[in-house]
Parts: C-alpha cells; sequence; structure tokens
C-alpha cells in the first residue's frame, strides 16, 4: 500500500509550503546516500512514473500547496516530455526539477511543451555557478531558483558553514527577479532557519526521508518532524 498521498496530505497539514516529490532513478547523480537507498528501494518494489502518477491522481482533492517533481532525464524521455507535461497538467503538478536537464536544451527542445501545460522547469544554481548565468536562468525562470547549497551532493551536513555564507550573500546582493530557495545538507532547525535568512525558504529531504523509517505511524512521523521546525 503507498503512503505517498498520506504523507503529502500530513506534510500540508503540519505546515509545509511547498512539497518536492521524488521520481526514483537508478543513478540519482545530483543526491547523496539516503535518496539513493531510497530510490533503489522504490525501484525494486516496482515504482515508475507511470506508477507514481496513478498515486497522485486524487491528490489535489485533499492538497493545494504546490507540488514539484524532482527526477533525471532519462525516466521523462522515456515516458515522452510531451506526455509528462500534459500529464503532470492533468494531476496537478506545478513544476519539476530536472538536475540533468541543461537551460539551453531546455529552451530549443521542451520550453513550448511546458508552457502550453502550465509547467515550471526549476533550475539549480551552485556556488561556482557564474554570475551571468545565474543572470540568465533568472530571466528564464517562473517558478523558483534551486540553490544548491554547496559543490556536494544532497544529504544532511553538520552546519552552514562561512563560504556557503559567502555564496548565500553574493546570490542575495544579486537582486534576482526570481524566489530563491536553498537546498542540499538542509537538515535541522539551526541549518534550515539559517538558510532561510538569505533566501525565500528552504528544502529539507534527505532528513525528512530518514525521519519516514520506524514503527510508528505515518501521521506521527510526519508530524513529529514537523514540530522540529516550527
Amino acid at each position: 500500500m503507498s503512503d505517498t498521498q498520506t504523507i503529502i496530505s500530513e506534510l500540508e497539514k503540519n505546515g509545509a509550503d511547498l512539497i518536492e516529490i521524488g521520481i526514483p532513478f537508478s543513478d540519482p547523480v545530483a543526491d547523496g546516500l539516503v535518496i539513493q537507498q531510497s530510490s533503489e528501494i522504490a525501484l525494486n518494489n516496482g515504482m515508475t512514473i507511470h506508477l507514481l502518477f496513478e498515486q497522485l491522481k486524487e491528490i489535489r482533492k485533499n492538497v493545494s500547496i504546490p507540488l514539484i517533481l524532482m527526477g533525471y532525464l532519462n525516466p521523462v524521455i522515456q515516458y515522452g516530455i510531451e506526455n509528462f507535461c500534459k500529464k503532470c497538467l492533468e494531476t496537478g503538478i506545478d513544476g519539476t526539477i530536472i538536475p540533468d536537464l541543461p537551460l539551453e536544451i531546455y529552451e530549443a527542445e521542451y520550453k513550448a511543451f511546458f508552457e502550453e501545460n502550465s509547467l515550471s522547469n526549476i533550475f539549480l544554481i551552485t556556488p561556482q555557478t557564474p554570475d551571468e548565468r545565474i543572470r540568465k536562468i533568472d530571466a528564464c525562470s517562473n517558478g523558483f531558483i534551486y540553490m544548491v547549497s554547496s559543490s556536494s551532493t544532497t544529504g544532511a551536513k553538520e552546519s552552514v558553514d562561512k563560504e556557503q555564507i559567502t555564496y548565500f550573500e553574493r546570490i542575495q546582493k544579486s537582486e534576482l527577479v526570481s524566489k530563491r530557495l536553498i537546498g542540499f545538507g538542509i537538515s535541522d532547525k539551526i541549518s534550515f532557519e539559517r538558510a532561510s535568512n538569505y533566501a525565500n525558504g528552504a528544502i529539507i529531504g534527505s532528513a525528512f526521508i530518514t525521519s519516514l523509517s520506524g514503527d510508528s505511524s505515518t501521521e506521527t512521523k510526519v508530524r513529529t518532524f514537523m514540530q522540529k521546525f516550527l
């Protein structure tokens, strides 16, 4: 039995402003060990994009906050880009994060499909992204910009360091038009609040997935996790 709808509904009930839903993939290059392992388990259990859309088909009856699908380009191409975008609209998905989809390819080949289906594609920037490219991403964005907090993969980090703060301040001073959310390594209230001081919010992934283990009910696990950030 799938807990997908239950988890999403409980996150909204307990104060989440936006939910990123992962599409499992066999080679999630931007993700750390926790998400790699969760993807492997999901794939072994038969998870596919088709099944995910099936699990989400009634989601808008209970959930109103933005929903973002995060995955990699290969499975989306196999599904069919145009069909994928149409299904997102039908399901009520607001946007996507596809880390290995270059901006240039998106603009040249796929942008029309996304726009026709009212689907935002969220682009990532890192501490190494040149200012010129950040401006270009800002101009192309119609959702938010995902600020990768460091050069590493996803996963819990012990703290937000001085080098990251320098990066956050640089982007903050750039006065970009798009909203910005910071992700990768945000794992507790301290790192969440510190990152949020330099953006419109922060995204927590690996720490939340880890919190779903254990014997208590899904509702209890989600509520307990969210209370740590209130």
